[in-house]
């Protein structure tokens, strides 16, 4: 990424209003360079296609999936007060929220230039709140460009043609000039921190498909009534739930984002997730190139995650759910994480507060591996109901064609941000 310049559009960014925002979000496709070939609203557009500049590209991106400081956690759970709540999985806070601070997911984006990762998900704070509570625009889009990692050249590949893509949006997903940001979740880690958040509540797993307790639970009945179960079915579908608004809070923070820069553009799930993550069976498609697996047992293909850049927390990427759990508690308790005593936070004694998390002990961290294990072999995947790896939930940036507005609306389709964003963001094409 080249070193960024703020035009005057950056500085009217800073005072635009949040309820203006969240009054003018609208869908607005139509880009520069679109073509609308038939129909009602045919229209062609008379401008050249306009990619975004370094600065539009990481404020988008920015909105969706930047570091916000410190993750504040949870201050108290009843169940095994005075101990600190140990749900969180990240010491970082990001710009939308995650159940408990799990903040499972990771943000990928493509535009011509390539594929990219913004690798955010374990990021330390980028800098300590003021004392009004404000942090550095600047600084916040700044740190935003130094984590982002390029994975390959040239656009993501991927159809934007059924059944890849659904029929509405062929004519405008993923083109030249575009930006798309693609946020992913790890279902196979949310899953697995959701059975520590039930073991931490007196709660484990109940097999509800083949009507049976997880075999060996009795063994911890110190711990926990092996009665007082979640059926596995449920917790997935919970976790789905839960990771579903992460994915979801993100592309609709980057929407925001569009009203207040004056881009176009819209967030979407009108895309076949398993061949945007890799698992068409076309070569020519590859899409995020995800590892995945197939089984008769499964009515769709599993992707699981993709070496060296966010892999799963289950099998092939541990040897087994134990080396799963563990990685995971190194993720939480390890240096950097959200209970290590020496990761700073936005407290007045930081390490006293970080330091008074209950660890998750050797016979705590068995009976989750068992459970997680059972799903594992009794389904030949983990989770067992639901995929490893999740995307539900696209934004699209573009540049508005404001003439294809003023030829088929009435004044009032896009907001006064819209009008003015060539003035203000690219005054050397403004005339």
């Amino acid at each position: 990424m080249k070193k960024i310049t703020t035009p005057p559009g950056f500085q009217s960014l800073l005072s635009f209003p949040l309820l203006e925002a969240l009054l003018g979000r609208r869908s607005r496709r139509f880009f520069m360079g679109a073509e609308i070939p038939d129909g009602v609203f045919a229209y062609k557009s008379g401008h050249k296609a306009l990619p975004l500049t370094d600065l539009e590209k990481m404020l988008v991106v920015s909105a969706c999936g930047g570091n916000t400081s410190w993750h504040h956690l949870i201050s108290r759970a009843a169940r095994y007060a005075p101990h600190l709540a140990n749900y969180a999985g990240s010491a970082g806070g990001r710009v939308f929220p995650s159940s408990a601070g799990f903040h499972t997911s990771q943000t990928f984006f493509t535009d011509d230039e390539g594929l990219y990762l913004l690798d955010m998900r374990d990021a330390p704070a980028f800098d300590d709140r003021a004392e009004d509570g404000s942090l550095s625009a600047e600084a916040f889009v700044a740190n935003v460009q130094k984590r982002i990692r390029k994975l390959r050249d040239r656009r993501l590949r991927f159809s934007s043609e059924v059944p890849y893509t659904e029929a509405h949006n062929t004519w405008v997903f993923n083109k030249p000039s575009t930006l798309v940001v693609i946020p992913v979740g790890d279902l196979s880690q949310h899953v697995l921190l959701n059975i520590c958040y039930m073991l931490q509540n007196g709660l484990v797993l109940r097999d509800d498909i083949n009507q049976c307790s997880i075999p060996g639970i009795e063994q911890f009945g110190e711990m926990v009534d092996s009665a007082n179960a979640w059926p596995i079915t449920f917790l997935e579908q919970w976790s789905l739930s839960e990771l579903t608004v992460e994915l979801g809070t993100s592309c609709y923070a980057g929407a925001l984002m569009l009203q207040a820069m004056g881009l176009g553009g819209w967030m979407f799930n009108g895309i076949d997730s398993f061949s945007l993550l890799g698992a068409s069976g076309n070569p020519d498609l590859p899409g995020l190139g995800f590892r995945y697996d197939q089984d008769e047992r499964w009515p769709y293909p599993n992707p699981t995650g993709l070496e060296g850049v966010m892999e799963g927390y289950c099998p092939p990427h541990h040897p087994d759910m134990r080396a799963a759990v563990e990685a995971l508690c190194e993720r939480k308790f390890g240096p950097g994480g959200p209970f290590h005593p020496d990761t700073p936070g936005p407290w007045k004694d930081s390490r006293k507060v970080r330091s008074a998390a209950q660890l998750h002990d050797e016979r705590f961290r068995e009976c989750v591996a068992l459970q997680a294990q059972y799903v594992y072999d009794t389904f030949g995947k983990f989770p067992g109901t639901v995929p490893s790896m999740f995307l539900i939930m696209y934004l699209q940036a573009h540049h508005l064609d404001l003439d294809f507005y003023d030829h088929f609306y009435k004044p009032g389709a896009y907001l006064e941000t819209h009008a003015n964003h060539m003035t203000l963001w690219h005054s050397d094409k403004s005339a």
